[in-house]
């Protein structure tokens, strides 16, 4: 479990200085309508950090929340593998009161569809737990989009939906 930790936060790492320098210079176009901070943004619980990382916001309730970046986009994301065409990404769902150890792998999914045009459904792993603190849990999961585009994504936990747009580009 530790090792599998170790190499989560080590991944996590290697993906934030990318996503902030990426965020610099992409914009969404008029045509997607990419979810962005509130006029009251929303504030994890105690003890999560009140901020995300930079170019990013915290969206959701203490019931399901995520980092989404600020300017609605993602842009340049990798292949799985060499002969993968899906553009990948990582996300982190945070939920108040969250066990890890109660729920190693916890039953949170992620369902997505192209707004602006016809594609196959986004594709999502089976969901892990991790921790940057020990009181700090959040559940994990790596998403596949098969397109380039606007795409509405809908996180599934418990009984939570949690719905946001992005704009994800080459």
């Amino acid at each position: 479990m530790f090792t599998r930790l170790l190499a989560l936060l080590y991944l996590l790492s290697l993906a934030q200085p990318f996503h902030a320098q990426q965020l610099k210079t992409l914009q969404a176009p008029d045509t997607c309508p990419v979810t962005t901070p509130a006029e009251q943004p929303f504030v994890p619980p105690a003890p999560y950090p009140a901020k995300p990382s930079e170019g990013s916001f915290w969206f959701g309730t203490d019931r399901l929340w995520t980092s989404l970046p600020s300017s609605g986009s993602w842009s340049g994301l990798p292949h799985n593998t060499p002969d993968d065409t899906t553009f990948r990404q990582k996300m982190i769902f945070g939920r108040q009161g969250y066990d890890p150890m109660a729920e190693p792998q916890p039953k949170l999914r992620l369902t997505g569809k192209r707004l602006d045009g016809l594609a196959p459904l986004l594709l999502s792993d089976e969901a892990s737990n991790g921790w940057t603190r020990r009181d700090q849990p959040f559940m994990v999961t790596g998403i596949n989009f098969p397109t380039v585009g606007c795409w509405e994504i809908t996180a599934h936990y418990k009984t939570e939906d949690l719905t946001f747009v992005l704009w994800i580009a080459k």
